[in-house]
């Protein structure tokens, strides 16, 4: 195992809220809708299903990236995969296409947090989107520490303003709701809805840097940032439910909320919006620094500015509506998953040892993990009925 270097070092609550605050953003507020299409039972077993498989991801990634030093995907498929001359093209076309794929995803998290400010001071939304990008980006300018400790922020905020709106459920009328089974595919679709809320695997890298390559500390770390984010999962979904019943729409918990408890659910809905695409905007920039620096050797300075700036111009542009490239994005996602899991079964055989996964890190969780990527992968193209 190589020595772990990091420009600063993260707490531990800092590092289970990069975790968090990856994976938190639409898909935790679209589950509520998916869940309405299926059976209770059927939830209750997707919710454990998916976190436990997403929790043996991201330790099989962790411990992957601690026996690479630290690094990034690139510099662990450099390492564990593309070999010899062929290597050097593969290597960079993963780069691109990876690099692509998280330039959009950041470029529609400017483009979120411009509506947002659009809609708050009626600003133009150009100006709001570069305002946005000016107040999340100096983030990211600082650092891993600073991202840790507005990762931290943010997430303590998010809490509280989900049991503020919590509280005013419970107080509220309640509606009566009577799902039950009504098509496979509804299942599979909220099985890969889940999965997307749980996912941070890009930030895992950055957790082990953070933590210094502590294992304890990253297994840790990991467990309780996906733990938070299935009980936002749940409790968004039970709230949702039994405030809007039979009327829950495609439109999003929020929007749901703020129809049934009244406007104000509004105003608390883009502090919350504004949090979830900030918390995301972080950890995806902050990523895409790292791999840029690893696979150039720019500066973190250089990177930083190449790994967020053309996502501006995308945004403000408007180029990302050109973005069918989201479903690119979430293919790339998931041929990466399956790269890293082929990558790990190497590496772990090579290191002869698991101080990570231990036993959830054997050949058959590792094909459960695949299977499990595959079926969010189909999940995600089916038809809700």
């Amino acid at each position: 195992m190589k020595k772990i270097e990091t420009e600063s070092k993260l707490t531990f609550w800092e590092a289970a809220s990069i975790i968090v605050g990856h994976g938190v953003g639409s898909g935790v507020l679209a589950v509520p809708y998916l869940a309405s299409r299926n059976s209770i039972s059927s939830f209750i077993l997707i919710i454990v299903v998916a976190y436990l498989v997403n929790l043996i991801l991201h330790f099989m990634i962790a411990e992957l990236s601690l026996n690479n030093g630290g690094g990034q995907f690139i510099t662990i498929f450099e390492n564990e995969l593309f070999k010899g001359k062929i290597g050097k093209y593969l290597s960079w076309g993963a780069f691109l296409i990876m690099g692509f794929s998280v330039l959009v995803n950041v470029a529609g998290f400017i483009s979120g947090g411009g509506a947002a400010i659009h809609s708050a001071l009626g600003l133009p939304l150009w100006a709001s989107q570069i305002i946005y990008y000016v107040l999340a980006s100096l983030v990211v300018f600082f650092g891993l520490k600073a991202v840790g400790i507005f990762e931290k922020i943010s997430v303590f905020s998010m809490v509280a303003v989900i049991t503020v709106l919590f509280v005013a459920v419970m107080k509220g009328e309640k509606e009566s709701y009577s799902f039950s089974f009504i098509a496979p595919s509804n299942v599979m679709a909220l099985y890969s809805m889940v999965a997307f809320a749980l996912s941070a695997v890009m930030s895992v890298p950055q957790v082990v840097k953070g933590l210094e390559g502590d294992e304890k500390k990253i297994r840790g770390s990991i467990a309780l940032g996906t733990g938070v984010n299935i009980f936002l999962v749940v409790i968004i979904a039970f709230m949702t439910l039994i405030s809007c019943g039979t009327s829950i729409s495609q439109d999003g918990a929020l929007v749901d909320l703020s129809r049934t408890l009244g406007g104000w659910v509004g105003a608390i809905g883009y502090i919350f919006s504004l949090l979830a695409l900030s918390t995301s905007f972080w950890a995806n920039t902050l990523n895409l620094r790292d791999i840029i620096g690893e696979k150039t050797g720019w500066s973190r300075r250089i990177s930083w500015a190449a790994a967020s700036i053309p996502c501006l111009i995308i945004s403000v542009l408007g180029l990302q509506g050109f973005v069918g490239f989201t479903r690119i994005a979430g293919v790339v996602q998931v041929i990466t998953g399956l790269g890293v899991i082929v990558a790990y079964h190497f590496s772990r055989k090579r290191e002869g040892k698991s101080p990570i996964c231990g036993l959830f890190g054997t050949l058959p969780f590792q094909i459960i993990v695949v299977l499990g990527s595959l079926l969010s992968t189909v999940g995600s193209l089916l038809k809700v009925v």
